[in-house]
């Protein structure tokens, strides 16, 4: 498409939601088509705000706690475990809602979904009292849209 509907002289974009620098395709995809060498031209990235950044604004948090670092994770790899060394844990991509694998009772979700839009939808407190919530709310939000963009942090709520 990039060859049929862009002339010599034109630009073109691509409006990434997400986090491209984190996990997005789409600066793969842009390099595979380059190799491939069929169309020639020149892209940038211009950052934007996170999701990560925004889902902490969104619930007025920092991301971690004085002189403790974050984990960055997908949901994936939460539902294995939650990492041993970190009580702040961001996770994306997570279509199952891992987080209902946790059992440990002393654990806070700061969760959001289409964040910074109009659809913004949030959600927080202790893990066990709302996972349930969550998973019903982003079901029926998936459910209505079609789609679904969330992430959300854990954090242990004693840290070590």
């Amino acid at each position: 498409m990039i060859g049929q509907e862009l002339g010599e002289e034109e630009r073109g974009a691509f409006l990434v939601w997400g986090d491209p620098s984190l996990y997005d395709s789409t600066l793969r995809i842009i390099d595979r088509i380059i190799a491939r060498g069929t169309v020639a031209f020149e892209y940038e990235v211009i950052p934007g705000i996170s999701s990560i950044q925004a889902l902490a604004a969104r619930h007025k948090i920092t991301l971690n706690r004085t002189g403790q670092s974050i984990h960055i994770t997908t949901g994936r790899k939460i539902s294995q475990r939650l990492p041993d060394d970190s009580d702040d844990v961001v996770v994306m991509l997570d279509a199952e809602c891992s987080f209902k694998t946790i059992t440990d009772p002393e654990i806070d979700i700061y969760w959001g979904a289409y964040i910074g839009t109009e659809d913004e939808i949030l959600v927080s407190g202790n893990l066990k009292g709302r996972m349930h919530d969550i998973e019903r709310i982003r079901s029926e939000a998936k459910r209505k849209k079609g789609w679904i963009m969330d992430t959300y942090l854990l954090r242990k709520t004693t840290a070590h």
